[in-house]
């Protein structure tokens, strides 16, 4: 076997020299223009992540400042109105127009409640219960005491009481 002629061309020569010349340059131009662009991407990846670290600790400061708020606002929270159920007009016979008129006086009794704060009731509460279990309903001539089972405070009081027949 023997070499081909084309290695001992001065034309083919200058042909592949100028081949790998300009190989090698685009191969520089490429990693020329390669970095560029990825120091750009890391540039801007940089600038990202300092946005949102930023704009990380600006939403804690703002759930800070809202949670602070929310408490300040259930201190300063009021009585809305007031709910009165009673549990066990049915086992004692006792009418819904009855136990609807019940209901109302006891709303009666204890509507200065309304418009106060929640904590001030809240303090009170055991003045409250003896208003409404202080009282005495003659119905059909029996007599009934009131009887609180559970008393739930927020901006609706909400009452539910026992009849106890004396």
């Amino acid at each position: 076997m023997r070499v081909p002629p084309y290695t001992r061309d001065p034309g083919w020569q200058r042909f592949f020299a100028g081949a790998m010349i300009g190989a090698i340059v685009s191969w520089i131009v490429f990693a020329q223009i390669f970095g560029i662009l990825q120091e750009k991407q890391v540039r801007q990846l940089k600038t990202q992540q300092e946005i949102i670290a930023q704009l990380k600790h600006d939403l804690n400061i703002w759930q800070q400042d809202y949670v602070q708020l929310n408490e300040e606002n259930k201190k300063r929270l009021m009585i809305q109105s007031i709910d009165v159920k009673v549990i066990n007009a049915q086992s004692y016979g006792i009418d819904t127009y009855t136990t609807f008129r019940i209901e109302e006086n006891i709303k009666k009794d204890i509507q200065h409640i309304t418009a106060k704060d929640i904590e001030t009731v809240y303090k009170s509460k055991e003045l409250l219960k003896k208003a409404i279990e202080n009282k005495t309903y003659v119905i059909d001539s029996r007599t009934y005491r009131l009887d609180i089972e559970t008393i739930l405070f927020f901006t609706n009081v909400s009452i539910e009481i026992k009849l106890k027949q004396q």
